[in-house]
């Protein structure tokens, strides 16, 4: 099944979906990407899946992938393997994933399997590597293509925040943002605790105090029964300042290799409790592309907007392949410490990445 995230979303916000089997979403906006995981999770723990994160170093990485299908836990009845990075697999292991999705298919085991990959064009799509989950898969296209899409995806994360706007406040609301889906939807989570603080903090509690599968699950999908409706004087008077950062304006200045002024923005958003999950997708999404950019991928192919390929260049001019090798490693600090797998503080590790991208190292990689 290939489908868009547009139409895909909603059918998997429902409480009965199947999950077993190939699943690759490719596009250039990360937020899409982790809200198909956030989608996909309450299907996953429902199921008893155990849960896991695997990022390709290397084609070799697509062995780990497979090694984690063939084990089984005691105490889980399937994996799910949240497989990302851009290194196809090879023939060998192009065959063992056609013969995994078939089985799931025919119900022999109900392992999944999430790509999450850059956006793939038309040859791409053609190439051997893909067929696997174009024929026996779900193929989920996470790119937008028009503003309409934009609006209505928002549209759903603001019934989620219980928020309900006019048309007049959603039209500021996509000029305030200059039509950038993450600002949007920061936006719309700082509103909601502006105007919704209560079904905010039901949601939360419920989450926290579910005990069993099927509450999580009941909880995930459940939606604010009593939403607010804000019109444009109340989006007016709650807008952020203009002089405040965002993740936009990080991206320019790691690229721009202007390390103060990443600093600044990074003391900012540190400040105003910015999510840490949301700092760590643009640094990772601008490091991922000057990987690939060094490696003579084109960046037109990688939709880097062309306004922006200057500074990607200049920032690949500031780098060294030995420099942006370790990269991999210290995004998955950045991510274990925001999940509190390490004691290292999680916007520590943050800075450090940022000034790293800048060109500023200010610490020997471990």
């Amino acid at each position: 099944m290939q489908d868009t995230f547009i139409k895909a979303y909603p059918k998997l916000l429902q409480p009965s979906v199947a999950v077993a089997g190939l699943w690759l979403a490719h596009g250039d906006e990360p937020l899409l990407s982790q809200w198909l995981i956030d989608a996909l999770r309450p299907h996953w723990r429902a199921q008893n899946y155990a849960i896991k994160r695997i990022e390709l170093i290397s084609v070799k990485s697509w062995q780990e992938v497979l090694s984690e299908l063939g084990s089984q836990s005691l105490f889980d009845d399937a994996s799910a393997v949240i497989v990302t990075g851009n290194h196809k697999p090879d023939k060998a292991v192009i065959t063992e994933l056609e013969r995994f999705a078939v089985e799931a298919q025919a119900g022999t085991h109900g392992h999944s399997v999430l790509w999450l990959t850059p956006k793939q064009d038309k040859r791409s799509q053609s190439s051997k590597w893909f067929a696997p989950f174009a024929q026996y898969g779900n193929i989920i296209d996470c790119n937008l293509y028009n503003e309409q899409q934009r609006q209505q995806l928002l549209q759903i994360q603001a019934q989620k925040f219980g928020l309900r706007l006019s048309q007049e406040a959603w039209q500021l609301l996509m000029s305030h943002t200059e039509h950038h889906l993450l600002s949007a939807y920061q936006t719309l989570w700082r509103l909601s605790y502006l105007f919704a603080p209560q079904l905010v903090a039901n949601d939360s509690t419920s989450e926290n105090s579910a005990t069993d599968n099927s509450t999580e699950q009941s909880n995930s999908f459940s939606q604010p029964v009593n939403n607010v409706a804000l019109d444009i004087a109340d989006l007016q008077a709650a807008l952020v300042s203009d002089a405040q950062f965002s993740v936009f304006d990080l991206s320019d200045a790691m690229l721009a290799g202007n390390s103060t002024q990443v600093a600044k923005i990074m003391f900012q958003l540190k400040s105003t409790d910015e999510p840490t999950t949301l700092v760590l997708w643009a640094i990772s999404k601008d490091m991922r592309q000057i990987i690939q950019l060094m490696d003579g991928q084109d960046p037109q192919a990688l939709g880097i907007w062309r306004s922006k390929q200057g500074l990607y260049q200049q920032a690949c001019r500031r780098q060294s392949k030995q420099q942006t090798s370790e990269w991999p490693a210290l995004l998955y600090r950045c991510d274990q410490a925001i999940k509190g797998l390490i004691r290292q503080p999680a916007w520590e590790l943050l800075l450090q990445a940022a000034l790293e991208l800048a060109g500023k190292r200010l610490f020997a990689m471990r």
